[in-house]
């Protein structure tokens, strides 16, 4: 059965996969399309010595990202957790390493 911390969790492996060894967080900011199938991304990460550096993710990472908060966002529809408010357009991911947690701040209109 899906779950939206399935979900979570293989954003956070995604991202994990692609990111710098030297990350100890990774950041994700994200913006979909209402189509969804156009996603507007930028990856940035911290080393340990605390400094803020940008990477870019190959295509495949970038293609599995879209689709996964696709998925989430379809779940979050589906399962009417929107309370009754339009749904998120995008997303602000933290993966951190050091803690091995994730945290998703969802953007709306």
């Amino acid at each position: 059965m899906l779950s939206d911390q399935n979900l979570y969790n293989e954003i956070a492996q995604i991202l994990v996969n692609a990111g710098p060894n030297v990350a100890k967080k990774i950041m994700m900011k994200a913006k979909l399309w209402p189509e969804g199938d156009v996603c507007e991304f930028e990856f940035d990460y911290l080393t340990n010595d605390n400094q803020e550096n940008w990477f870019d993710p190959d295509a495949n990472a970038t293609r599995d990202l879209r689709k996964v908060l696709v998925k989430l966002r379809k779940f979050y529809i589906e399962n009417n957790l929107t309370n009754g408010k339009p749904i998120w357009h995008g997303c602000e991911v933290i993966v951190d390493l050091e803690k091995n947690k994730i945290h998703v701040d969802f953007k709306y209109d």
